[in-house]
């Protein structure tokens, strides 16, 4: 069976983690290649993970054809571009979020993709991790009944003071809503469908921000962009969504994200920003009618007794350390194999890039968005991914 062979754009402390990750797929794809900012640095990275070509720059390493993939994994300002270089270059493609700066690029990515018969995935694949796949088993099979709302929510001061070089978190094509708000947009997408509409009001609470980290602690940097959003959204299948990310807050208790039904809700109430959807495991608590009940007299606070759901999924690790980033990718490389869709799709990361412009242009304006794109919620990844993926391949 075809094996894929796999050249990583952009070399940066995620690299490693995509690097060790893929070895465990070692039968499927390779890591042949790697290009970064200098020669030299590719050629370090190359020798640390045993990777046989290291090439003089991004041109270079799509010239190959022995490549397969391209993993893209630049930083953000850069993604269109080289996205749409390794699609030209007749390379499927896995890129790390977001699959563009912006709507209109993201459009082009897509459309050259389908011209040329070539796979797109893209990051976040956290919602492929146990914690979601647990909700959305339970979605799935009715525990929560009708599905009526939901709600995300993400904040913290920012990344500056852990951050080497948070420049680009208050520019253009970042801040809290395109940085760290996909991995909460993604998650809400993939349990419930795309969006039909969606509004948005936005402000910040500071012109400048202090790096607080080194190596450039004291350093002043200028704030580009909005940096605390609250946005509504629409689901074409009938739910009403609340999404709040920030940069301007310093400390919650509020629940990650929670899925509400008529006959229950879900509950990840990680308080850490950096866990939730983030993360690919953690707990996940339910709440249902039948163990919803008053205590005392009629009109008094109701109690609940919350139920931590067990996961059969695997991917369902709570450590930072252990996180599974490139899994997207492996189930993409299956997806060629046998000729189906990907879950983390192009198609999902194109409408959520639209819907995140959708709110900053929402509260820019001061309108309601429509949506233009939509695509196909993600089949659930099998309990048993991925030796089911190995039997589909052997039967195909």
């Amino acid at each position: 069976m075809q094996r894929f062979r796999v050249g990583v754009l952009g070399i940066g402390n995620i690299s490693n983690v995509y690097f060790n990750n893929l070895k465990h797929y070692h039968d499927l794809v390779e890591v042949v290649g790697c290009a970064g900012r200098s020669l030299e640095k590719a050629r370090r990275v190359a020798a640390q993970h045993g990777i046989p070509r290291a090439y003089t720059d991004s041109t270079e390493l799509l010239s190959d054809p022995d490549i397969d993939i391209v993993l893209n994994l630049a930083v953000p300002a850069v993604h269109a571009e080289l996205n749409l270089a390794a699609l030209a270059a007749g390379k499927h493609l896995y890129t790390e979020k977001p699959l563009a700066a912006g709507f209109a690029e993201s459009q082009k990515i897509m459309a050259l993709a389908k011209r040329k018969g070539l796979y797109v995935g893209s990051a976040p694949d956290t919602f492929l991790g146990g914690r979601l796949q647990t909700c959305r088993k339970l979605i799935d099979n009715g525990t929560l009944g009708e599905i009526i709302g939901a709600s995300a929510f993400v904040v913290s001061h920012g990344q500056e003071w852990f951050h080497p070089n948070p420049d680009f978190l208050y520019q253009e094509g970042a801040g809290p809503l395109l940085d760290i708000g996909p991995y909460y947009i993604t998650a809400l997408l993939s349990l419930l469908g795309p969006v039909s509409r969606c509004s948005a009001m936005a402000n910040r609470a500071f012109d400048t921000r202090v790096i607080e980290s080194e190596p450039r602690r004291g350093e002043t940097i200028n704030v580009e962009v909005d940096t605390h959003i609250t946005g509504t959204l629409a689901f074409v299948g009938g739910a009403i969504g609340t999404f709040i990310t920030s940069f301007d807050v310093w400390d919650s208790e509020l629940p990650r994200l929670e899925i509400y039904g008529t006959r229950g809700t879900l509950c990840i109430d990680d308080i850490d920003p950096l866990d939730g959807p983030n993360l690919f495991g953690g707990r996940v608590r339910l709440r249902t009618c039948e163990n919803y009940r008053w205590k005392g007299m009629p009109r008094q606070k109701p109690f609940s007794d919350w139920y931590e759901v067990p996961s059969d999924h695997p991917f369902n690790s709570t450590s930072h350390a252990e996180n599974s980033r490139g899994i997207g990718l492996v189930d993409m490389a299956y997806a060629i194999r046998q000729g189906r869709a990907e879950r983390a799709s192009g198609s999902m990361a194109l409408h959520s890039m639209e819907l995140m412009e959708g709110l900053l242009t929402s509260a820019r304006e001061h309108r309601f968005i429509e949506l233009t794109t939509t695509f196909e919620r993600p089949a659930p990844l099998p309990t048993n991914f991925p030796a089911s993926e190995i039997t589909a391949c052997s039967n195909s």
